[in-house]
C-alpha cells in the first residue's frame, strides 16, 4: 500500500460482538505488531457496532430522542471501543485518541494511531476516507463480520449475490442516499460519496479472518469486495 500507510475501519461489532471478544483483540495485537515489523503504519478508526445500536434503539423507541443525541450516544460508544483497543496495543499506539485528523501530524512516531469521531453527523466510515486523505493513503480496509457486500441484504433474501468487484456508481445505487445514526451499511453513503470523489479504493472484509486481512496487508489475493 502507498507509502507502507494503511487505514482502517474497525467495525464495532468485532470489539464486542455480544461480549468482548479478548480472542480477537489478542490476534489484532499479534497481526499488527508482526506489520509493523515490516515497517507498515496503521491508522484505525473504530466504530460503535452493537454496543451503540443497543444504547439508540433505547433511545429512539422508547423515549423518540432526537437523532443529535442518537448521534452522541454513537460517539461515546465509538471512543469506548477506541479506548480499549488502544490500550491492549499498549507501546505499539500512540497514547491519545485522536478525534481531530488535523492533529495527524509529524510529532507521532508510534505506528499505530487509533482514531475516533469527535462530533454529531459523522460515522466511522467517513473519518477513514478524511483520514486516507489527510495521510495520502488511498485505499481503506472496512471490517466487518462480513467476508462480502452483497447486492441485498443476505440475512433476508436467500439469493442475495456476493459482490466482489463493483465501481462506486453502481455501489451507491445499492446503499440508501442518505446517512443515520445506527445505519448498518457495509460503507455508509456520505462516506462513499467522497471515496469516489477521491478516487479512493474500499476493500470490504471480515475482520475475523485475520490470515485473510494479512494476505490484503502485504498485496496477495484475499477474500472481499473491491469498491473502485
Amino acid at each position: 500500500m502507498e507509502n507502507n500507510k494503511i487505514v482502517m475501519s474497525l467495525g464495532g461489532s468485532l470489539v464486542v460482538p455480544g461480549e468482548v471478544d479478548h480472542d480477537f483483540l489478542i490476534r489484532l495485537k499479534e497481526l499488527l505488531s508482526l506489520e509493523v515489523k515490516n515497517g507498515k503504519c496503521f491508522y484505525i478508526i473504530v466504530g460503535g457496532g452493537k454496543t451503540c445500536r443497543k444504547y439508540q434503539q433505547v433511545g429512539e423507541s422508547f423515549f423518540n430522542i432526537p437523532s443529535v443525541d442518537s448521534d452522541k450516544i454513537g460517539i461515546y460508544a465509538c471512543l469506548l471501543n477506541a479506548t480499549l483497543v488502544r490500550a491492549i496495543l499498549g507501546d505499539l499506539a500512540h497514547e491519545d485518541i485522536i478525534t481531530d485528523i488535523n492533529n495527524l501530524n509529524e510529532n507521532i512516531s508510534e505506528p499505530v494511531v487509533i482514531l475516533g469521531p469527535n462530533k454529531p453527523g459523522s460515522s466511522s466510515d467517513l473519518g477513514a476516507v478524511q483520514i486516507a486523505k489527510k495521510v495520502g493513503a488511498k485505499r481503506i480496509i472496512n471490517l466487518s463480520n462480513i467476508d462480502y457486500a452483497y447486492d441485498k441484504d443476505p440475512n433476508k433474501y436467500p439469493d442475495a449475490k456476493k459482490l466482489e468487484k463493483i465501481s462506486w456508481k453502481d455501489y451507491r445505487n445499492l446503499i440508501p442516499t442518505e446517512w443515520n445514526p445506527g445505519l448498518s451499511s457495509p460503507f455508509d453513503p456520505v462516506a462513499s460519496k467522497l471515496a469516489e470523489d477521491e478516487r479512493f479504493e474500499v476493500i470490504v472484509m471480515n475482520g475475523n479472518n485475520l490470515p485473510n486481512l494479512q494476505k490484503c496487508i502485504e498485496g496477495q489475493d484475499f477474500i472481499g469486495t473491491h469498491i473502485k
